[in-house]
């Protein structure tokens, strides 16, 4: 077997390996990617679903890091439109609590570090008589909101990925990389298609470890090697359930504990509620929620609102592992959120491996970790990233309401919500996906809710979904809004239809 020759090889199929190979393969240089599974499934899909400075992380001193996401978190805003807005949090006050004023002060300096332009700043809500009091408890009657933005998470990673696929690095997926080893200078990578069983060879002068909580076994087990540094594995779970306040508003309650728990406005008529910080110790591949979880997040969703949650509201569960940067510290919640680069060049082949790091951040730290390596590729281009948009986010002025009114235009027999459905997931790929349809018919089959046969052609042959479930958890979010009855019903047909084209 001939091994293929790059420049770079990236390990990890999550935010920060495809935020990795998009900004190498926009430099010129040659890169390829491997993730074990599908893109996102591991910590990228199962976030807050948040672009956000880390309100929480001032508490911790973590002033530089609050700022770079904070100034994150606008480039992001502009690069994709459809997938990032901005979002508002109602922070009722709790006396028992931290005081106002030191609120009150961490919100100043949020409002305040990282340059902000085009969110709303912060404001003081008198929950006796501001609508967004209405649905909490009577004894809160003082409270603030401010902005920070949502994300489709999974899709941001997509996106990233679609985005360095268009510029030349070759993205595999089910494709482990089961060896990596130094050779006359260089990293012979070897990778096994779990679907298939084919083995690819290739050849860079460059590995990058982007492979998150299992970044420690790629470094030992895959790569033979060994680093000083080493990550804390924490576990965050969330629920989601029906929504239960009238607004586009979200909330962030304190607990008895001092954690923050984020009750975020979620897919229309939901909440996503969460997170935990627990110490993991298991396989990050078996992460799951557990009851004691599900405890502490009702009961501090209960400790503020009068209509009180119960498990039977529960209408979906997820649970990732956070591969935090191991700083010493003891409390979870407190180890650090930034991101340590160790580079390792034994034998003159370069091996980066990444510890820890957050989803607003991933730019930069693609950026800050190309300028890592940049004495080996001396020849590739510079810096640009910051002003680049992502795969459906080039609207004029980063503008998401003119092109709302644009697609209505171009598309006026689409119902409105559908309308809306694509353009927030897809934005101005939305053209590529509907084509030439003239009508609901040229969408092809209807699988239920928003489910189109195009939109699944779309996924398979430019987003690399595999899977039913690739497509209705990580490309959307259509379990759930599709009956047990029409997932079923997809399932069946989606992998028949997989089968034959294979």
């Amino acid at each position: 077997m001939t091994p293929e020759e790059l420049d770079m090889f990236v390990i990890g199929g999550g935010i920060n390996g495809a935020g990795f190979a998009r900004d190498a393969a926009g430099r010129g240089l040659s890169v390829a990617l491997c993730e074990k599974g599908d893109l996102a499934e591991g910590t990228s899909s199962r976030s807050g679903k948040l672009v956000h400075g880390g309100l929480r992380y001032l508490e911790y001193y973590e002033f530089r890091l609050v700022r770079e996401a904070l100034i994150e978190r606008e480039v992001l805003m502009n690069a994709a439109p459809h997938i990032i807005w901005p979002l508002r949090f109602v922070l009722p006050h709790s006396p028992q609590d931290r005081p106002a004023w030191l609120v009150r002060l961490g919100l100043f300096l949020y409002d305040h570090l990282g340059g902000r332009r085009k969110l709303p700043g912060t404001r003081t809500l008198d929950l006796r008589r501001d609508p967004e009091g209405a649905p909490l408890l009577d004894q809160y009657t003082r409270g603030f909101e401010y902005s920070d933005c949502w994300v489709d998470d999974a899709r941001l990673v997509t996106l990233n990925a679609l985005d360095a696929a268009e510029r030349g690095a070759l993205v595999l997926t089910r494709a482990p990389a089961v060896s990596a080893r130094r050779e006359d200078g260089r990293w012979r990578i070897t990778t096994q298609n779990s679907l298939t069983g084919e083995t690819r060879e290739f050849l860079a002068k460059c590995l990058v470890n982007a492979a998150g909580p299992w970044v420690t076994d790629v470094l030992t087990r895959v790569a033979g090697a060994n680093s000083s540094r080493n990550v804390r594995l924490v576990k965050g779970s969330h629920i989601i359930v029906p929504k239960f306040w009238e607004g586009p508003h979200s909330y962030l309650v304190q607990n008895d504990d001092k954690r923050v728990i984020f009750i975020n406005a979620y897919e229309g008529d939901k909440a996503l509620i969460g997170t935990t910080d627990i110490a993991y110790e298991g396989r990050a591949e078996d992460v799951a929620i557990d009851d004691g979880e599900i405890d502490y997040l009702l009961g501090c969703v209960n400790r503020y609102f009068k209509e009180k949650l119960r498990r039977e509201d529960i209408l979906e569960t997820f649970s990732g592992v956070r591969p935090l940067f191991d700083d010493g510290q003891g409390n979870p919640s407190a180890v650090t959120r930034d991101y340590v680069f160790d580079l390792d060049e034994t034998g003159g082949a370069p091996l980066l491996n990444i510890f820890g790091g957050k989803i607003t951040t991933f730019r930069e730290l693609a950026e800050r970790g190309m300028r890592e390596i940049a004495h080996v590729f001396p020849k590739m281009g510079g810096d640009w990233t910051e002003g680049a948009t992502l795969p459906g986010g080039d609207m004029p002025d980063a503008d998401y309401d003119a092109f709302r009114e644009t697609l209505k235009a171009e598309v006026p027999w689409m119902p409105r919500a559908l309308r809306e459905y694509y353009g927030r997931r897809y934005g101005t790929l939305t053209r590529r996906i509907v084509g030439g349809a003239t009508g609901l018919e040229g969408l092809g089959r209807h699988f239920g809710a928003h489910l189109y046969e195009a939109e699944v052609s779309w996924l398979v042959e430019k987003e690399w979904a595999v899977t039913a479930e690739d497509i209705l958890w990580r490309r959307t979010k259509h379990r759930l809004d599709l009956t047990e009855a029409e997932i079923a019903a997809f399932t069946e047909w989606f992998d028949r239809a997989h089968a034959e084209a294979a």
